[in-house]
This record gives structure tokens, sequence and C-alpha cells, in this order.
């Protein structure tokens, strides 16, 4: 596997970056109020600090035309892909420090199934927005460089990931159904799966410890 830059032509079929809002107030903030593991990793959906700044105006207003927001983070120490999410939207993430994304598409998945190999890797480097489409599937950031961490912003619709609506299965894709508008697929060697998730990731739990 190589880890191409979010700035290469085949990352235009995941998301592009959207560099053109002031996030330093948001990534000061990330920085001094968040923990950063060093030997996992924590994501919190909706921090007030975060969305008392002007990027929660502009990428409201802007990116996600007047529709309430949340914005969280994603911090720790990575290397596996583990799992893969999707929602009905696009996220947009903030890399504070250099980050790399494993992303597939949502049209790999087959009868409930995505093989590994599937993924691409790519580095996003600090200070870089990018919008990932609601066709991208991706999971927790990994680091991009070995034995240092990561801060990411994670902005959202407003109350994804929260609990999970009591619902009655219907089709396969409601098995995927983890939290509220986040599907999940994980690979059979995770605690996710281990909790209960859909294990639908195939072939190897990849880890980039070794490009890194």
């Amino acid at each position: 596997m190589e880890i191409k830059p979010v700035t290469s032509e085949s990352f235009r079929f995941y998301g592009r970056i959207i560099n053109e809002y002031d996030y330093d107030e948001m990534l000061k903030k990330l920085e001094e109020l968040t923990d950063m593991p060093g030997d996992s990793v924590i994501y919190v959906p909706s921090v007030p600090e975060l969305e008392a700044t002007q990027a929660y105006e502009d990428l409201s207003n802007n990116c996600f035309g007047g529709m309430p927001i949340e914005i969280g983070y994603c911090n720790g120490t990575n290397t596996k892909l583990n799992c893969f999410e999707y929602h009905r939207d696009s996220e947009i993430d903030v890399a504070a420090n250099d980050a790399v994304l494993l992303v597939a598409l949502k049209q790999d998945i087959v009868d409930g199934k995505i093989n590994s190999s599937k993924t691409e890797a790519f580095l996003c480097p600090k200070g870089t927005a990018v919008e990932l489409y609601s066709t991208t599937l991706h999971y927790a950031p990994c680091s991009a460089k070995k034995g240092e961490g990561f801060r990411v912003a994670i902005i959202l619709p407003k109350g994804t990931n929260e609990d999970m609506p009591d619902i009655t299965v219907k089709n396969e894709e409601d098995k995927y159904l983890w939290a509220r508008n986040k599907w999940l697929v994980a690979h059979a060697s995770t605690s996710e799966a281990a909790q209960g998730a859909h294990i639908g990731i195939i072939g190897e739990n990849i880890d980039i410890a070794d490009l890194i």
C-alpha cells in the first residue's frame, strides 16, 4: 500500500480539500483542551468550545447549507484499519497534526462484505481540512509518524454518533446501523466485532505501522 497525499488525483473519488475557511481558532482550542492518548483513540462528537468559533459558522452555513452541525474530535495513536463507517452526508476532518486517512468506497460493499484490499491511504497534513463524501468509507485516522499521535477535528450534522434508534431490521443495511447516522462494518479481530458490530471487512486488518 502507498500513502498518497490528499492532493493526489485519486483522492477526488473520496473527497476534496476545503481550506477556504479559517480553522486557526478551532485548532488552537483543540490542542489546548483535548487529550491525545499514546496507546488508543478517543472520539467525542460535540465540544462546545470548538463550536464557539468562526469555523462553526462557516462550516454550518457554507458547507452544510445552513444545517445544524457538531464539532468534535478524534485524537490518539493508531495504525490499524479496524472498521469502516459511513454517514448519510459528508464528514469534514480538520487535522491539527499530520494524519493518515484509510478510505474505501461504499459501493464496494457487496452482500455485506468488503475486502480490505479495496482500502487506500492518504496523508492529510497539519492544518488541512477535507470533506469526505457520504459514499466514502472511513474510520479513525492513523498516525502519520511512528510513535506520534494526532488530533483531528470531526464535523458532522448535529446528533450524529449519538445513541442508535431502536429499529426493526428490514434490509441488509439495517444490520450495519451502529449509532445515530452511523453505519459500521468491522473486521472480525476488533473489539467492535466482539460487541456485536456487523463483521463485514474480509482479508487482513490493514496496519500501516511499517509504512510510516
